[in-house]
């Protein structure tokens, strides 16, 4: 009979820690080279849209990146995206589907349900076939596929090499943050976006490793690219503070548009999986469309950087805008929805930008002392509506923030995001993102809050009314005392063994009992039948560490032991008591108390409450 000392129920040593540094550190390097890999595949796909884009709309060979709304091509500019169109069809069917959609949510689809694991085709066929899609005029923006594929090149190296699917994971969000630092050069957005779309947490070893790759693939878009957006920004008039409630009745604006996108995305799409014949001519139907729509409106046509820069400078009359506004619109849901390849922000971007600008024109000429700058609410539109569509909204307003580098915009960009965000929250069960998945049956969580159980001590929910049996109590006396079930004995599938003392000396279980009995061990002492080197946990720590303890060891209770090296029994912990602690997460968050107020009313009209 022995009783235990602190080694017994201690966690890990400092070899843990210092493997676990190492790991950190070696994905942080992998991180820091995906990153500089995401840089060049940014490059390297604005040159093939470029190089398509001339080609296709303009006859010549050239990686100078041009709209195609100036071609000469009249009528015959309709064939160009059915031909690309065709072509993507044709990959999808015999290449891979994955290639489809705008490539977010088929990343968090792979870090959800399949260890953050991403094939060798897609990292390969996703900018190629966006790089067709972009360049035969489809409205779409290479964010998107490019943040796919810098993901999918970091789940690769993280199969490549022995990882775990958290690793994977960290890999593949640094991946994604990348691509999205290395489009717009925006790289704190691209460590925000990667967290609240793919990580799912915020902890030192996916941070470090996401500012590592997103810094670098930025640096990259410094060399490559130039040091700002692929769109050019002036300097912008906020009004900060006049204008304030007008940027009030923006972000109402911004979330009912968000929900109208998203319903309208979806609309088109649930229209296509309806038609009677293959998909792979899908792309080629929305195509048509697209291809009609820009034969009148060719600003509609393409990626659309050259019409937020014209936007954000204040280039374009009401009417342009409204038409510009209306035809990509039509063009990004019908094509988009047709499921071709391409990207969701850059369009959005231009539609919502447009129905920003068209605010602030409107707003100065109903109230003309108004004097709002069409630019500036064209970005917070920006912002707004495609964050409260992707439920993203802290990304995008420090993703609005890093392109203009206004400290001006910080409050209009938080107040027209936020209000957008809870418009959104009303009309919209799921984003943009995770409506297709919620479809496939897996419900995305999005919200971030610190765990019950890490925040609540074992002391806290532990039971302290013990039922303990001595080391030599006879196993057949403990099994008529569980028979008899006496009254105000606390009861579990398992009993602590006390000696004299209080120390514990091991824990016997019904189990235990019942096998004993059977082979005939009923005067043995229960010490002997039990366990005597029980797992325990202590009162000072998290309820999360106990139950990881509990899960790791198939257990179902831990015995409690004093925090000094005594061994001293002092509470149980069970299942039971680990869900009180979510119980008491259910009670914080809709039991309402009553306040100072009513308490005193209360007491003054004789209500015992």
């Amino acid at each position: 009979m022995r009783s235990l000392d602190r080694s017994t129920f201690e966690i890990p040593d400092s070899r843990v820690m210092s493997s676990a540094n190492f790991r950190l550190l070696l994905i942080s390097l992998l991180a820091a080279a995906i990153g500089l890999g995401a840089g060049f595949i940014a490059w390297l796909l604005y040159g093939l849209i470029a190089l398509i884009t001339n080609i296709a709309f303009y006859q010549r060979v050239s990686f100078e990146f041009v709209s195609p709304a100036a071609t000469a091509l009249g009528p015959w500019m309709i064939a160009v995206p059915v031909l690309g169109a065709l072509v993507i069809g044709l990959m999808a069917k015999y290449g891979t589907p994955q290639i489809r959609g705008h490539g977010i949510p088929e990343a968090m689809e792979a870090v959800l349900t399949k260890g953050s694991r991403i094939g060798p085709r897609v990292a390969i066929l996703k900018p190629i076939s966006a790089a067709i899609a972009i360049g035969t005029g489809g409205p779409f923006g290479a964010e998107g596929p490019i943040i796919q594929t810098g993901g999918a090149v970091g789940s690769l190296v993280g199969q490549v090499l022995r990882t775990t699917a958290a690793e994977r994971k960290v890999l593949l969000a640094s991946g994604a943050a990348a691509g999205m630092a290395a489009t717009f050069s925006t790289p704190i957005a691209g460590v925000i976006l990667a967290i609240e779309l793919l990580l799912f947490e915020f902890k030192a070893r996916s941070f470090i490793p996401l500012v590592i790759a997103s810094t670098l693939a930025t640096a990259v878009h410094f060399e490559l690219l130039g040091r700002g957006p692929m769109f050019d920004v002036a300097i912008i008039d906020f009004a900060i503070p006049r204008a304030l409630p007008f940027y009030v009745g923006l972000g109402l604006l911004a979330g009912l548009a968000a929900t109208g996108l998203t319903r309208s995305f979806y609309w088109v799409e649930d229209q296509f999986e309806r038609l009677p014949f293959d998909p792979m001519w899908w792309p080629v139907i929305g195509a048509l469309v697209l291809g009609a729509t820009g034969f009148f409106v060719p600003r509609a046509l393409g990626v659309g950087y050259d019409v937020m820069t014209d936007v954000l400078t204040d280039q374009l009359a009401w009417k342009i805008l409204l038409v510009i506004m209306v035809a990509k619109f039509v063009a990004l849901v019908v094509y988009l929805g047709s499921g071709t390849s391409g990207g969701l922000l850059a369009p959005t971007f231009v539609v919502s930008a447009a129905l920003g600008a068209l605010y602030a024109m409107g707003a100065n000429a109903v109230f003309p002392g108004a004097d709002l700058q069409p630019a500036a609410f064209a970005l917070v539109a920006m912002a707004a509506v495609f964050g409260s569509a992707s439920r993203a909204t802290f990304a995008f307003i420090i993703f609005a923030f890093e392109i203009t580098r206004q400290t001006e915009a910080i409050l209009p960009l938080m107040l027209g995001s936020v209000i957008a965000d809870g418009v959104a929250l009303v009309f919209l069960r799921e984003s943009i993102m995770t409506e297709k998945l919620a479809r496939r049956g897996l419900r995305i969580h999005l919200e971030y809050e610190a765990d019950v159980l890490q925040r609540m001590s074992v002391a806290d929910v532990m039971d302290t009314r013990l039922a303990t049996v001595a080391p030599d109590l006879p196993v057949s006396e403990l099994a008529d005392r569980i028979g008899r079930s006496e009254p105000g004995a606390i009861l579990h599938r398992g009993l602590p063994i006390v000696d004299a003392e209080g120390r514990l000396t091991g824990v016997v279980t019904y189990g235990d009992v019942v096998r004993a009995l059977e082979s005939g061990r009923q005067d043995e002492p229960v010490i002997d039948v039990g366990n005597d080197s029980p797992i325990v946990a202590r009162p000072d720590e998290s309820v999360d560490a106990a139950a990881m303890r509990m899960v790791l060891h198939e257990v179902g209770r831990l015995p409690v032991v004093a925090e000094d090296d005594s061994g001293r029994l002092v509470g149980w912990l069970s299942r039971e008591n680990v869900l009180q602690a979510r119980r008491r997460k259910l009670d914080e968050e809709h039991h309402r108390e009553s306040g100072w107020w009513s308490r005193r009313t209360g007491a003054a009209s004789g209500d015992p409450r």
